[in-house]
Order: C-alpha cells, then sequence, then structure tokens
C-alpha cells in the first residue's frame, strides 16, 4: 500500500524567489536524493473558497511502503532535503505529512 510524505508550504515572503529557488535547486534535489521515491508531484493552491489560503503550495512525494519512506528519511540525501525545503520557506515553517 503506497504512502506520501505531504510538503505543505505557507505563502512566501517573495513568491518569484521562492518558486526560482524550488524549480532551481529543490526539485533536482529531491529527485536525487529521494531514493525509493515513485513520484513527485507539486500542486500550487490557486484560492479558497472562502477567505484567503493559507497553503501556497504542496508537494506530494510517494513511496511504494511506509518502510520505504522511513528507509529514505533516515539517509543524509533526505535530510539534507528536508532541510532545504525549510530552509526555502520564507512564510514559515512547511508542514511535513505522512498520508495514506
Amino acid at each position: 500500500m503506497t504512502v506520501k510524505l505531504l510538503v505543505v508550504y505557507p505563502p512566501p515572503a517573495n513568491p518569484e524567489s521562492f518558486d526560482k529557488l524550488y524549480r532551481e535547486e529543490h526539485i533536482p534535489m529531491g529527485q536525487k536524493n529521494l531514493v525509493g521515491a515513485t513520484k513527485i508531484e507539486t500542486v500550487r493552491v490557486l484560492g479558497a473558497p472562502v477567505g484567503t489560503p493559507t497553503i501556497y503550495q504542496i508537494s506530494e512525494v510517494t513511496f511504494p511502503s511506509l518502510e520505504a519512506l522511513q528507509t529514505c528519511a533516515a539517509t543524509d540525501g533526505a535530510q539534507q532535503t528536508l532541510a532545504h525545503a525549510v530552509s526555502i520557506s520564507t512564510g514559515g515553517g512547511p508542514q511535513f505529512l505522512i498520508v495514506q
């Protein structure tokens, strides 16, 4: 049964800067370091039915099992990638969620 790591980013202080860092640094880092992931997708929040959204972007990393995610998370490369996610999230820290 697959599991997903969701990285939920709040609105950044500078969206253009965040987008550039995410595209040019973070995506290649994740593709290299998230060993065992079967899919990486990102969606941008465009709006909300009521009020202003508190989420800017959600990244979804799919793994074939919880064990595969945990094995990946224990690697130095995954730890560096997660730290990078925090460092580029200038609107506050991202939330990391494991979902099924």
